[in-house]
């Protein structure tokens, strides 16, 4: 129930007194309806049909107050009052119910905006141990769950509080027998504990399957290319047929539980009604007037009781969501970032960036070390490029760089100042970065340019697409500028997609700029123009390079050797060109022996 409480008091927190004004409008409603009731016995009396007496009731006197008043005058009168207390009903209720959904609504907002700004802000570590479809599920799915959890929880509130207004009025008519209803109540309420508990344990089982059928979707549409090479369509299939049924099943479980507490539910409330009235009579010699009221209240009040029932199924199956909404909150607050700091100025980077004793492993539990005791310096306004066989090092060196990671021992130096949760925000507006997988969004060139840059001038995006070689191919397209180029950019080539990336990196005018292996999927003649790009702005900015192709870095000023995450090597292309027992010489030879 910590979930459950928690977000109870979120709630409470977002809503404030509106949460107050709804619960005494419930109560409003509550005391109409039980005045509503009371009009029953002088009005039935009044119509001479069937002879009530009021006599030992609690509202004896009103009532043969209203029996002196002549038929003629007095049906009317009570008849008005039963219509305006309905008219009053109605308007409070249609005010709850609008005043309710705001809440819910607006309480939904507020959470994935909170989820969403917390996954934002979080550091790299946590997306490195997260899967995608995760996040997206918490961010979709469950949050959508907590939200028809909020609704369950309003209707459970206004339930206990029209059974606390109905339960006072019983009472007041009659101690004894409502307490012998009310005992008969609980013994019910204490054997449908079973499939409150059912309903949580469905719950569970739904996120765990919501969570695997988001996953396995996100993958297979990610993979489409492969599957559909590969003609692995019929084993996707399969593997989609099989959960769905399990999904399926899920569900109708769940409509199980809910009607089946239910015929309980109501069985033994017919059975109760009836024990009752013969109780009251033969034991309690009730009287017509007396056991009708009663029963009419109880008549009313029971349904209400079922609905909180069914309320509490409803929010057990909601808890698990709760709990995930929860949990990915408290993860990200611990793995938060930096604060907001729109204020905060790029950094100017003057002397460089100084690598001391670095050592980095993603799983501290590992024996293997990701970068081992690395020294090295990249200086201000220089190109610097890093090389290595695969998994020497390289990305990870580069993410340190950026402040996606921290050094586990050791320190990364900006201008020879570790960074800080402030200087943090600075360096990442001072950096552009160009990754191997160019990133798109499914929206039109000129957005996706302006992304980076939301005020710049159409002047600008040409001159940022010239220097990247892109400008030809955009302006060749039908609606230029305004093309959509599709998900992550799938209209487009590999090599304009990367060169529109770069363009967009550039467009930024960063102090430095990063590119993972940027020239990749570039025929020879494009690379050549982007080389040439990159040393036009050699001097103007701080440019780090990882490449494969080592035919791009010719012009590097330093070149950065990583094997098994130690820097072997550190210095001009043609010097380390040079040394014949050295591992760039032995890369070299091995990429011109494949060409």
């Amino acid at each position: 129930m910590d979930a459950l409480l928690y977000f109870v008091r979120q709630m409470h927190d977002y809503a404030g007194k509106g949460l107050y004004v709804n619960m005494l409008a419930m109560a409003g409603i509550g005391l109409l309806e039980g005045v509503g009731i009371l009009m029953l016995i002088p009005m039935i009396a009044m119509t001479g049909l069937v002879e009530l007496d009021a006599a030992g009731t609690p509202v004896a006197g009103l009532f043969d107050t209203i029996g002196s008043i002549p038929p003629a005058v007095g049906l009317p009168a009570i008849l008005g009052i039963y219509v305006l207390i309905s008219i009053g009903q109605s308007v409070l209720q249609k005010l709850i119910t609008v005043r309710n959904s705001k809440i819910q609504h607006g309480f939904f907002r507020h959470m994935r905006i909170q989820t969403y700004d917390s996954i934002l802000h979080a550091n790299w570590r946590f997306f490195i141990k997260h899967r995608k479809s995760d996040l997206i599920n918490v961010l979709t799915s469950e949050l959508a769950r907590a939200s028809a959890g909020t609704y369950s929880i309003l209707q459970f509130l206004a339930g206990l509080v029209f059974t606390f207004i109905q339960i006072g009025l019983a009472f007041w008519l009659s101690p004894t027998i409502t307490s012998f209803v009310l005992l008969f109540g609980l013994i019910l309420l204490f054997f449908s504990r079973k499939f409150v508990k059912r309903a949580f344990a469905l719950g569970s089982q739904n996120y765990e399957l919501s969570k695997t059928y988001l996953a396995g979707i996100t993958d297979q549409v990610n993979g489409i290319k492969d599957i559909k090479s590969n003609t692995l369509e019929e084993s996707r299939m399969s593997w989609y047929r099989d959960l769905t049924d399990r999904i399926r099943n899920e569900q109708i479980d769940f409509t199980k539980v809910k009607t089946t507490s239910q015929l309980y539910y109501k069985t033994a409330s017919a059975v109760l009604i009836a024990v009752f009235v013969y109780l009251a009579i033969t034991l309690f010699s009730a009287q017509l007037a007396q056991l009708m009221l009663i029963l009419v209240i109880f008549g009313r009040l029971w349904p209400r009781v079922a609905g909180i029932q069914a309320s509490l199924e409803q929010i057990s199956t909601m808890i698990p969501a709760f709990r995930a909404v929860k949990a990915m909150q408290h993860e990200c607050r611990n793995a938060r970032e930096f604060s907001d700091s729109d204020d905060a100025e790029p950094l100017n980077l003057q002397q460089g960036i100084t690598c001391r004793n670095v050592m980095f492993r993603y799983n501290r539990d590992a024996d293997k070390l990701a970068l081992n005791d690395v020294n090295t310096f990249f200086p201000a306004n220089r190109m610097t490029a890093v090389v290595g066989r695969s998994g020497a090092g390289k990305s990870t060196l580069i993410d340190l760089l950026m402040g996606l990671n921290q050094p586990e021992t050791g320190e990364v130096l900006f201008d020879g100042k570790p960074l800080t949760s402030d200087t943090l925000v600075s360096l990442r507006k001072a950096i552009s970065y160009v990754p191997q997988d160019p990133f798109l969004f499914n929206a039109t060139i000129r957005e996706n340019m302006m992304l980076m840059k939301p005020d710049a001038t159409e002047e600008e995006i040409w001159e940022a697409l010239e220097f990247s070689s892109a400008a030809e191919f955009v302006d060749k397209l039908e609606d230029g500028l305004d093309s959509l180029i599709g998900d992550r950019g799938i209209r487009l080539s590999g090599g304009e997609r990367q060169r529109l990336v770069l363009a967009r990196a550039i467009l930024r005018q960063p102090s430095i700029l990063v590119l993972d292996e940027a020239t990749s999927a570039l025929d020879t003649e494009n690379e050549k123009k982007i080389q040439a790009a990159i040393d036009r702005l050699k001097g103007k900015m701080t440019i780090v390079v990882i490449a494969h192709r080592l035919s791009t870095i010719r012009n590097a000023d330093q070149v950065i050797v990583l094997e098994d995450g130690k820097v072997i090597q550190n210095g001009e292309y043609t010097k380390l060109a040079g040394e014949k027992s050295g591992v760039f010489r032995s890369l070299l030879r091995n990429q011109m022996q494949a060409t």
